[in-house]
């Protein structure tokens, strides 16, 4: 059984930075596409970012484009998120997400395996 658990959401104020971070046990870790999607109150689940099998290959959304940076550790079998320059719209719980098939989608529809969330709160 997959399981991926977050971690190091909190409360930051705007301008602060935080690193996400999400572990993934019971399965193929460096065979896996990850992703981060965020769900603000209110709002739907939105595409972040996702990061192919090898790591080559990223696509953001254009909000976190040149303030988040996703990597991945496939010897920890761990993904990263690292957040700066946050702004009280970064607000939201920050999930991350796993394609068996390696293929960084921007769908979260398409991503089997999803952790329990994290969350992110950035003060004005």
């Amino acid at each position: 059984q997959v399981q991926l658990v977050e971690s190091g959401g909190g409360l930051v104020q705007a301008g602060g930075s935080l690193r996400l971070s999400c572990a993934v046990s019971g399965g193929t870790f460096n065979l896996y596409a990850m992703g981060w999607f965020r769900q603000a109150p209110g709002k739907e689940r939105e595409f972040v970012v996702t990061i192919s099998r090898s790591g080559s290959t990223t696509y953001y959304t254009d909000s976190v484009k040149g303030r988040f940076t996703i990597s991945r550790d496939n010897a920890k079998n761990t993904v990263y998120l690292q957040m700066n320059s946050l702004k009280p719209e970064d607000t939201a719980v920050y999930y991350c997400a796993a394609n068996a098939n390696g293929v960084p989608y921007k769908v979260s529809g398409l991503y089997a395996y999803w952790g329990q969330g994290t969350q992110v709160t950035v003060s004005s």
